[in-house]
């Protein structure tokens, strides 16, 4: 998350750690690192808005006060909500803000494949303020990205697929949502179309919600951004990049890159890739995108977790790309 003047707040995972990262003199790469927090439980979401900066462990919502005034010496955080699930699997939330001011996090299926009782397996909302927990949308096996369109303000989410029923199967998703109380097939449907051998037994894909978009099975897509800054060429407006993590379980590996999509009048109409060379071809692993956010320059950070960074992505001419170096905003 970026607050309006520039600080960069990044959450871990085991780590426990919430880092503020400050870039003072410009020059593209944060030489100021705070820790704003240890010893949490997997704070992976951070999210900032009018000063606070919440914080989203597995089982409960924290938000810490006027942030940017105490990075030194952090306040005490205030307990928000703590009634998430606090199981590990697919446990880690995904937070932000979404047009409405409310936040949204997804809570995961606690497994692979099962049909658990909610609140798992669903994107849901709360108030700022912790209040009015509400289920907007079930049958998500993990959700760990979601933006809103900058046109129509519609909700995309990314949905992982899962695992062991071969290399190529189930497609991994990007859908919209549509409406409170949608259903978008987990643990019945995957992909749109590929019932479960187990729990699909006498249910239709047809009566699901199906995927806005398909990706090929274990490349995880991971976090979401549409890009609404004017430092990339125009074309790249109104693009939504998104980072697939990668394949763990393929007997060919696949993804580990970050891709865009270009969205025509509110719906995705074609791929590209736009950051790859995360996976070689001896299949070594270079680093793995998760999520992202944009600097007020207009510039992209991404984040990677296999190697700890935080990445800065930026538009130059080709005289100057070429007498540049490659950039790290930050290895907490």
């Amino acid at each position: 998350a970026v607050s309006p003047r520039g600080t960069v707040f990044a959450g871990s995972l085991a780590d426990g750690r919430v880092y503020a990262l400050q870039d003072r003199n410009g020059d593209g790469n944060a030489e100021q690192r705070y820790i704003i927090a240890e010893g949490l439980n997997h704070p992976n979401g951070v999210a900032f808005r009018d000063g606070h900066l919440y914080v989203a462990e597995v089982h409960r919502l924290l938000r810490y006060d006027d942030i940017e005034a105490h990075l030194a010496t952090p306040p005490t955080p205030k307990v928000l909500y703590s009634a998430w699930p606090d199981a590990l699997h697919h446990g880690f939330r995904y937070l932000r803000f979404g047009p409405d001011g409310k936040l949204y996090t997804g809570i995961g299926a606690p497994c692979n494949v099962c049909d658990p009782a909610p609140p798992f397996a669903a994107l849901t909302r709360l108030d700022a303020d912790g209040k009015n927990f509400e289920i907007i949308a079930r049958g998500i096996r993990n959700t760990v990205g979601f933006d809103w369109h900058p046109t129509t303000g519609a909700l995309f989410f990314t949905d992982n697929g899962r695992d062991h029923l071969g290399d190529d199967q189930p497609d991994e998703e990007l859908n919209q949502w549509t409406k409170l109380g949608a259903h978008y097939g987990y643990p019945y449907c995957h992909g749109g179309t590929l019932a479960d051998p187990e729990f699909g037994r006498g249910k239709e894909c047809k009566n699901f919600t199906a995927p806005i978009w398909r990706f090929p099975a274990h490349m995880a897509p991971l976090g979401v951004k549409f890009y609404q800054g004017e430092q990339f060429p125009h074309d790249y407006r109104g693009q939504l990049f998104v980072a697939l993590h990668g394949s763990w379980n393929r007997s060919q590996p696949q993804g580990y890159k970050v891709v865009a999509l270009r969205f025509e009048k509110g719906l995705p109409i074609s791929e590209q890739d736009f950051v790859s060379g995360w996976l070689t071809p001896s299949r070594h692993v270079r680093g793995r995108p998760v999520d992202f956010a944009e600097l007020p320059d207009g510039s992209l950070l991404i984040s990677d977790d296999h190697t700890g960074v935080i990445h800065r992505v930026y538009y130059a001419t080709r005289a100057y790309a070429n007498s540049a170096s490659t950039q790290t905003t930050a290895s907490p």
